[in-house]
Parts: structure tokens; C-alpha cells; sequence
């Protein structure tokens, strides 16, 4: 098991967890084990999001980098997805993203890009975390005249949100209308600057809340992650579409003028019959995790496109889009991959597919929600050992309860058991028709594993 790197890079309470010692290390090792097999000066990106703790961790990944003798462009206030369009564009030996997305602002984290502006591979991170846990470390030093340099170049901001624009200019400026109004939260956090940048230069009719960061309230009962205060906000203004961002600006998720919930299935389904309709679906194929609703699952079968699935984590997803060729993919939670543009999520990007979506066909956001029906979903964690966490498809009761309750759903229902990768639970996820039915069944298998478990 690796001891820094999670799921999507390495994620700590700044300064006491994640300290400047840990980040100089990790900035050493990744510098090394990212550039060994180039024969020049490596250049590494860095952005961050608006968290209290981002210039305290930028300050120390950067020494750690120009120790090595790499050179640094310090990037400020930027998205996600904004760091992964420079590295690729300006042909970056890698970069760094310091945040830690939806997590409150105690929280930071550290994400390497490579050089394509993708996620860095599992056995790239296993490295980097064998070259900080090794004597090698002590070597990494750069002769006197070999010390990086570091620019501050946050003027490369306006070259991603030209990107944003230019792909987006025309379809807009065609079928844009004064009576749509789209209301955008962006959680106090990296897309408070572009996103009001972007759709003023789009002309867009839009209001903007939660863009006021003060290092701490990021994310906090804003965003994505807080979705009813955009909900609340569409509904009271009387706005067309709602849009939150998450702190790091690679998720969206969207409110109709109803005010329900348009997530990242539903995206799915709206952009991907989009495409199908223009010809440019690659293969006829969808990427989701296997968390993504029942619904997503029959959608696609009536709309005659391959659904596939992989475990749960949008670096999985991008994978097997890189595989197969594939340039559609994504997670319920707003991650929203679309190769043809970007080779990670994009928030903004997401967000104004959609508008151009609406406009163009001329129909409201409720309309789309309706071309994918939703499952009701119950998630409910079962506390066991951390010993025995695994062990939950070796007891004959759990496998039989499980079993007898997908045949009762005979299609239309579906079980998905989860092991914790840091927690001592195991997620039992249900879907099915009946809310309260679903709802008591995850709780009896929930309560079954734990007892059979603890």
C-alpha cells in the first residue's frame, strides 16, 4: 500500500499533515523521476487554488524543484483543468496542482501532471514515494550553477481562458438570447477570476456568487459540494441554468430552472447524444465508473451507444479513453472528460458545452433532464475491521442476501459493495425505483456486513 499518494495525488491537513518538509520531498523525487529520461533542464508548472495554505506549499514545492535544478513558472490562482492545458500547450516537462478540489480549506494536496496534461500513472507515483523513502534523496542536489529559476507567469491565465472562448465564440454568439440568464457559483475557489472572464468575453448573460475568496471559505456550504445554495439562487431569481464549480474548478454540476439537480450522468447522457447527433461520439462509446446510476446504464442501451465502465476515480476513466480512443467519459460527481478539448475535467468547459447545448436546440434545462431517467440511490457505510475489510465476499450470508436482492430486481435495480481504501467501512450503494425500499435494503446488508465483520 502507498503512503502518501490516494486516489488523486496526496491529500493532508496543511502544515501539520502535509508539512513544507513532506512537500519539498515530494517536489524533489517527482522532479527527478518525471524528467530522468529527458536531456535538458526540466520546466515544471505550478497552480493552486485559493486555500489559506496554497503560497505556504507553492513556496515549498518550488525550493524543492529549483534545489533539483528545475526550473519553475508559477501559474497563481488557476484551475485544474487550466494547468493541464498549459502543461500540454507550452510542452512542460510536468506540473503541480496545490489543492485539494472539494475538501474544506484546513485540507491541501499535491497533484503531478505529465507532460500531456494528463494525471501521472499509479507506478509514477509509487516511484516518486520509493525515491523520497530511499538514500537516493541525497544525491538530488543541483550543482551551484545548476539551480532552477523560478517566473511568476500568471499572465498564461488568459491563454487558457482564450481556449475557453475561442472554442465556444461562434456556436454562442449564434443562438445566444437576452432572456437566458445563467446563475454561476464558483465556491470561493480557483475559477473565481475566469469564470467571470470567460462569460463576459462570451457575452453570456450571467450572476456570479461565492467568488469572494478569503482563504478559508472555500467550498464552505458553497459549490458543488453544497449544491442547494445555487438551487436556492436559480429558484429566487428565476434564472435559466445554474452552474457550480468545485474548489479546483474540474467538476460542474448544474441546476435547471426548477431548480433540480442535473449531475454529471445526466451530463453525460445530454453531451454524448449531442455529439452522437454531430457524428463526433468516437466509436459510439461512453466512459463512466461503475458508480454511475442505473439510468446512465439504460440510456445509453436505448440510444443504441457502448457504455464502459470502470472502478471509481476519474484518472480510470481518462485511461480508458487514452486506450481505446474513446472522447467521452466521466464521473457522477461533475467530472466531465472531453479529449476533444482537454485531457482532464473541466468545469468551466463542461458548463459551457451545456449552454451551448441549450441554445442551440433552443429548449430549456429541464427539457434535457428528461432524456435520461435517474435512479433513486442510497449509499450507507458499514464500520468493520480494517483486518477483515476485505473479506466481505467470502461470507456465504452477505453473497446470498445480495444475491436474492438483485433477482428481485430483476433489471431494475442494482447492488454495488465498495471497499474503503483508507477507512476501516465498506460502502454498500443501491440503486432501484423505490426509495424507501432501497433504503431499508441498504441498511439491513449494511448492518449484516458489520456484524459479520466487526
Amino acid at each position: 500500500m502507498r503512503k502518501y499518494f490516494g486516489t488523486d495525488g496526496i491529500r493532508r491537513i496543511a502544515n501539520t499533515e502535509l508539512t513544507p518538509e513532506l512537500v519539498y520531498k515530494v517536489a524533489k523525487a517527482g522532479a527527478y523521476v518525471l524528467s530522468k529520461h529527458t536531456n535538458h533542464t526540466p520546466t515544471i508548472l505550478i497552480g493552486r487554488d485559493t486555500r489559506i495554505s496554497g503560497t505556504l506549499i507553492e513556496s515549498a514545492m518550488t525550493a524543492g524543484f529549483l534545489s533539483y535544478g528545475a526550473n519553475v513558472k508559477l501559474l497563481g490562482v488557476i484551475p485544474t483543468p487550466g494547468v493541464a492545458y498549459l502543461t500540454k500547450k507550452l510542452n512542460a516537462d510536468a506540473s503541480v496542482v496545490i489543492s485539494a478540489s472539494h475538501n474544506t480549506y484546513e485540507f491541501n494536496g499535491v497533484k503531478y501532471f505529465s507532460n500531456k496534461g494528463t494525471k501521472i500513472d499509479d507506478s509514477i507515483e509509487e516511484e516518486i514515494e520509493e525515491v523520497m523513502e530511499s538514500d537516493k534523496m541525497i544525491e538530488l542536489n543541483a550543482p551551484h550553477d545548476k539551480i532552477g529559476v523560478s517566473e511568476v507567469r500568471e499572465d498564461l491565465i488568459e491563454e487558457y481562458v482564450d481556449f475557453l472562448v475561442n472554442n465556444f465564440e461562434e456556436e454562442i454568439k449564434q443562438y445566444n438570447r437576452l432572456d437566458f440568464i445563467v446563475g454561476i457559483d464558483t465556491a470561493n475557489g480557483a475559477t473565481y477570476k475566469i469564470a467571470k472572464k470567460v462569460f463576459t468575453k462570451l457575452k453570456i448573460n450571467y450572476t456570479i456568487i461565492n467568488n469572494e475568496p478569503n482563504g478559508i471559505n472555500i467550498n464552505h456550504n458553497c459549490g458543488s459540494t453544497h449544491i442547494e445554495q445555487i438551487r436556492e439562487y436559480v429558484i429566487n431569481n428565476k434564472l435559466s441554468l445554474g452552474i457550480a464549480y468545485d474548489g479546483d474548478g474540474d467538476r460542474c454540476l448544474a441546476i435547471d430552472e426548477k431548480g433540480n439537480l442535473i449531475d454529471g450522468d445526466i451530463c453525460l447522457a445530454v453531451i454524448s447524444k449531442y455529439l452522437k447527433e454531430k457524428n463526433n461520439l468516437r466509436q459510439n462509446t461512453l466512459v463512466a465508473t461503475v458508480m454511475s446510476n442505473l439510468g446512465l446504464n439504460k440510456y445509453c442501451t436505448e440510444n443504441n451507444i457502448t457504455l464502459k465502465q470502470t472502478k471509481v476515480g476519474d484518472r480510470y476513466v481518462l485511461e480508458e479513453m487514452l486506450k481505446n480512443g474513446y472522447n467521452l467519459g466521466g464521473e457522477q460527481s461533475g467530472h466531465i472528460i472531453m479529449l476533444d478539448y482537454n485531457p482532464t475535467g473541466d468545469g468551466i468547459l463542461t458548463s459551457l458545452m451545456l449552454i451551448k447545448i441549450l441554445l442551440e436546440k433552443n429548449i430549456s434545462a429541464s427539457d434535457i433532464r428528461r432524456i435520461i431517467n435517474i435512479y433513486p440511490q442510497v449509499l450507507v457505510n458499514a464500520k468493520v475491521s480494517q483486518e477483515k475489510k476485505y473479506d466481505y465476499d467470502k461470507i456465504s450470508e452477505i453473497k446470498q442476501a445480495i444475491e436474492k436482492l438483485e433477482q428481485q430486481f430483476s433489471g431494475n435495480g442494482r447492488v454495488l459493495i465498495r471497499t474503503s481504501g483508507t477507512e476501516p467501512l465498506i460502502r454498500v450503494m443501491i440503486e432501484g425505483e423505490d426509495q424507501e425500499y432501497i433504503t431499508k435494503k441498504a441498511n439491513e446488508i449494511a448492518e449484516l456486513i458489520t456484524e459479520k465483520l466487526k
